[in-house]
């Protein structure tokens, strides 16, 4: 059983004016544009329980050029347009509710240039995380925004992506440089140059950086690069109970240790990553941590984290300093939501998050895992409390409706409670459709502001239609 998906979406379904542009498409661009069944449902694609809605059909672009020509089309007859990377987006963001024309970047994946002196580097779209990270291997450089899935460069900045990292080096708001967009009249801008600040004029890089393809179709980016640190250290602490885990984060980043990564998870979420990775930790709430940095810094950090950790009744840290080590360790934090899964055969796994500050974690994460008790639903922790950031992950059977009910309390109530505590229904998983409900509560008049800029942008709603704002 799926949920119908109730978006708001102004303007209805126009079925000649669908058929026109995808006659103009197939005409100029043959085998990169297409219309079959099973081509148009990969590209409605959502890893949640929202209905999948997919397009008419499907321009796979291999140019700015392309793009600029399919959205002049699609422009002059009102006819939708859906961005798509990877398709590895949260709430319904690719999702076609209207039709139209989806336009795949996944074919322009081009790493346009590397300025290594100047700490940045020059990719177009369809570029993933770890092939950039793959290319910069031998420059001593790396770009640190991870996701977990391997997700596109220009979804990850559609989507304002964070990570496992996200707490010592930010989220993709502040490593995007510049972007190139194809706006909703087909013209290309350019935001901004390489300077490391401006005060030139409007920020547009933020404006367009979240907007999840609403305002603008983002096309190459530039995005700020990191040496790759002098030691690296990971390591595994276990606690009693997620309130002491929590606390242990906040008198950490309270105390300024510099740490890189700091990953919840919870004895459940431990108890299935033990059996989906092979690993034999306890199954306890834990903290996945590493520390970036020179050799006599990293371990002044570790022992000062580990101090901390005992006064909370943390475990002795197990250390991997090893590569191989640290991958193993880390994979098994990325194979989260697919060994939560694994764990309930035929469930279907429903990923929601939310962002506090930080001095409200413990608060938020315990009343949340009550919630869950109380629901009777079976739904792992897991988040990158470091930011105040985490995801709980139900795992439903769809055909009970009694359970859908239930975990759909569960994802109000969090939503909810993270705005009363002063945070945000999401904190990197985006709007898309699935998250549309709460926006109004969260930003007040600030929703309308936005609403607004999108008719200015995009008065014929014809980019990413039904997703984050109210046309």
């Amino acid at each position: 059983m799926n949920k119908p998906v109730t978006s708001d979406v102004a303007g209805k379904r126009d079925v000649q004016a669908v058929k026109t542009v995808c006659d103009v498409l197939a005409q100029r661009f043959g085998e990169q544009f297409q219309t079959s069944e099973a081509i148009r449902g990969q590209h409605a694609h959502t890893m949640t329980y929202i209905a999948a809605q997919p397009p008419d059909g499907v321009l796979f672009a291999q140019s700015t050029g392309d793009v600029q020509e399919a959205v002049r089309v699609c422009s002059e007859h009102g006819v939708p347009i859906i961005a798509f990377g990877t398709g590895t987006s949260l709430e319904g963001n690719v999702n076609a509710p209207l039709g139209g024309i989806c336009i795949d970047l996944s074919q322009m994946d081009r790493i346009v240039q590397v300025n290594r002196d100047d700490l940045d580097c020059t990719i177009q779209a369809g570029c993933t995380r770890e092939a950039l990270n793959d290319y910069l291997r031998d420059t001593g450089l790396f770009f640190p925004i991870d996701p977990g899935a391997n997700a596109s460069l220009g979804g990850m900045a559609a989507t304002r992506a964070s990570g496992t990292n996200a707490v010592r080096y930010g989220t993709m708001r502040e490593n995007v440089i510049n972007v190139m967009a194809v706006m909703a009249d087909g013209e290309v801008v350019h935001t901004t140059q390489r300077a490391k600040k401006t005060s030139a004029g409007y920020d547009l890089t933020r404006l367009l950086v979240g907007s999840e393809g609403t305002l603008g179709i983002i096309t190459e980016l530039t995005v700020r690069l990191y040496g790759i640190p002098e030691k690296i250290m990971a390591g595994v602490c276990q606690f009693e109970d997620v309130d002491s885990a929590c606390r242990t984060t906040i008198a950490a980043i309270q105390a300024g240790i510099p740490v890189a990564r700091i990953e919840l998870l919870d004895a459940l979420q431990m108890e299935i990553v033990n059996a989906y990775s092979k690993l034999d930790y306890a199954h306890k709430p834990t903290l996945f941590l590493e520390f970036h940095g020179s050799q006599n810094g990293v371990d002044e950090q570790t022992e000062f984290f580990q101090a901390l950790a005992e006064e909370y009744g943390g475990s002795e840290i197990k250390w991997a300093e090893r590569q191989e080590d640290r991958n193993r360790l880390w994979k098994a934090r990325h194979d989260a939501f697919h060994a939560a899964v694994a764990w309930r055969p035929g469930a279907k796994g429903v990923p929601t998050d939310a962002c506090v500050p930080i001095s409200r974690l413990a608060e938020c994460v315990e009343e949340t895992r009550r919630d869950v008790e109380e629901l009777g639903l079976i739904a792992p922790i897991v988040g990158h409390v470091g930011d105040g950031n985490f995801h709980v992950l139900p795992l439903v059977m769809m055909d009970d409706p009694d359970e859908v009910s239930r975990m759909e309390k569960l994802v109000k109530r969090l939503a909810e409670r993270a705005i009363a505590m002063d945070g945000t229904c999401t904190g990197e998983h985006g709007v898309g459709q699935g998250k549309m409900k709460y926006m109004a509560r969260e930003h007040g008049h600030g929703w309308e502001v936005m609403s607004a800029i999108k008719r200015a942008l995009d008065p014929g709603n014809i980019l990413n239609p039904g997703k984050v704002v109210r046309f």
